[in-house]
């Protein structure tokens, strides 16, 4: 055992004994790598707080999703898995690394854990004393945001790629359509 943050800690692969965790994504989109990941966390602790990382940002190639849309991605896909142990919150950017932990802790309630496979977040995090994991990656060549707009300003194959419930959305929303205006303006 351990103590962290005023709480305690068992060192071991299943963390039910912990109340919270954390897992912070843009999810442009919400991807099976997501999910997978994500999965994992809810079958292993009370609770999971998912952040929406950079709130602020949509209509952008980049970052085509608004915070609501990446809401309901991430929502209707784990509830189509039974999942509800889980509440998501959305993120704004502040662009400072030194107060951004604390922007974080701000709007989210208390946690007791941390999973991330991004360097800068996991050093963040624990300099600010957090007991931080490394989640295992799902076939991360495939399963990213980066590959997944690709394929759909490709029209390529890209609904194998993310939960139906992800699919669902973007035809709701036409977001095939908004990307492919969002390239075209950019050129």
């Amino acid at each position: 055992m351990r103590h962290c943050c005023g709480r305690i800690f068992v060192e071991s692969g299943n963390y039910k004994g912990e109340m919270r965790a954390l897992y912070i994504g843009r999810f442009q989109p919400y991807h099976l790598g997501h999910h997978a990941v994500i999965k994992a966390i809810a079958s292993e602790v009370e609770e999971v707080i998912i952040c929406i990382g950079s709130a602020q940002r949509s209509h952008e190639l980049e970052n085509p999703f608004t915070a609501g849309e990446r809401y309901l991605m991430i929502s209707k896909s784990l509830r189509d898995e039974g999942i509800s142990n889980f509440y998501i919150v959305p993120i704004l950017d502040v662009n400072r690394n030194a107060v951004w932990v604390s922007h974080v802790e701000s709007l989210i309630p208390p946690i007791d854990l941390v999973f991330t496979n991004n360097p800068l977040i996991e050093r963040l995090f624990t300099e600010r004393g957090y007991n931080v994991r490394t989640p295992l990656l799902f076939n991360r060549k495939e399963y990213s945001g980066n590959e997944i707009r690709k394929r759909m300003l490709n029209n390529e194959n890209w609904e194998v790629l993310v939960p139906e419930a992800v699919t669902e959305v973007i035809k709701e929303i036409d977001g095939l359509r908004r990307m492919k205006n969002l390239r075209r303006s950019d050129s």
